[in-house]
């Protein structure tokens, strides 16, 4: 069983985030069940029993985790199960379900219907948001992106030049597609010339990396989205009627460069044809607990998203107009 284990900010609590029941000074863990296992509650805890049904387990062996830490549970193993009961408690308690396919795999995630207090208000304030609005919100998504993605070249050494360029020119809407121009120099500098990397999903090594690192990132921020009384399906700019996340899809494009880095790391250290091991998806789900900064504070990636959420949920109330994406790097003092 791989485990993030909980993270507490020290000093002054979160800011209120909208949501009485959202956490507001940890952050959760993301809890990975590889192997067979029978899951249940058990006094408002996730108790994971070793072996199909329990029957191997001894209670040495058992591990318990109270349900209230928990952010996320992926089972990658076709031989675990989990009762109602514990699918019920984690839903209601904000968490995320993950199931993956044969190939261990991500395939499909489970949310909290209602998670916020003011879900219904905050879903009609979606639903109208008009599309100059939209527009204006991905401009900005946009720009966040391309500025950490120039600051993930940077620290290569990479001439970022370009990059900069497109996101002070971007546009509202993006009718430039400088967000294309921007994704092509990026991957084509991003890792090492000797690479000859291609970013495609179905491609050579690390594309497998990636895709395994931006399910997390997808699921991490669909929890936040309902967890600010949002739809995930009623994106900004994704609008597919086949895609349930075009939201998640959106809010995501500024984080992913935090992934990509942590994805050069390991390539750094062990070259560019590592494999999906169990060490290497626990590094990649430790991404949730890095620290970005987002409005002024130095935050763990999974607030991070909540904070983006929460300021998505004030501008479509008219109340703000500008959303809140992390920096790679902190601000500079002057």
């Amino acid at each position: 069983m791989l485990d993030s284990p909980p993270l507490r900010l020290a000093g002054k609590p979160l800011k209120d985030c909208g949501n009485d029941n959202w956490e507001q000074n940890m952050i959760k863990r993301t809890i990975v069940l590889s192997n067979p296992a029978y899951v249940k509650k058990e006094n408002d805890q996730l108790v994971v029993h070793p072996g199909t049904y329990g029957e191997n387990g001894t209670a040495s062996e058992k591990k318990s985790i109270p349900i209230e830490d928990i952010g996320m549970l992926m089972i990658e193993s076709h031989q675990c199960t989990i009762t109602e009961a514990a699918i019920s408690a984690l839903l209601e308690n904000n968490a995320v379900f993950i199931s993956c396919n044969a190939q261990h795999h991500p395939n499909g995630i489970m949310l909290p219907l209602a998670s916020h207090t003011l879900h219904t208000a905050v879903l009609k304030d979606q639903m109208n948001a008009s599309l100059p609005l939209r527009k204006q919100l991905w401009q900005q998504t946009m720009k966040a992106k391309i500025l950490n993605q120039a600051a993930a070249l940077n620290m290569s050494g990479i001439d970022t030049e370009p990059l900069e360029y497109w996101s002070r020119k971007l546009r509202s809407g993006d009718p430039d597609n400088y967000e294309g121009r921007a994704a092509a120099y990026y991957w084509k500098n991003f890792f090492p010339g000797d690479y000859g990397f291609t970013r495609d999903p179905e491609g050579m090594a690390p594309n497998g990396l990636l895709n395994y690192g931006y399910t997390i990132l997808r699921a991490a921020t669909a929890r936040a989205i309902v967890g600010s009384g949002l739809h995930p399906a009623i994106g900004l700019f994704h609008k597919s009627q086949y895609n349930p996340f075009c939201l998640a899809d959106d809010l995501m494009e500024p984080y992913r460069p935090f992934v990509d880095l942590t994805i050069r790391t390991i390539c750094t250290e062990q070259g560019q044809h590592v494999e999906l091991t169990p060490e290497t998806k626990k590094h990649l789900l430790s991404i949730l607990g890095s620290d970005v900064w987002i409005e002024g504070e130095r935050k763990p990636m999974l607030l991070g998203l909540t904070s983006t959420t929460s300021s998505l949920v004030r501008c479509f109330a008219k109340e703000t107009k500008k959303i809140s994406y992390p920096l790679l790097h902190a601000p500079e003092r002057v």
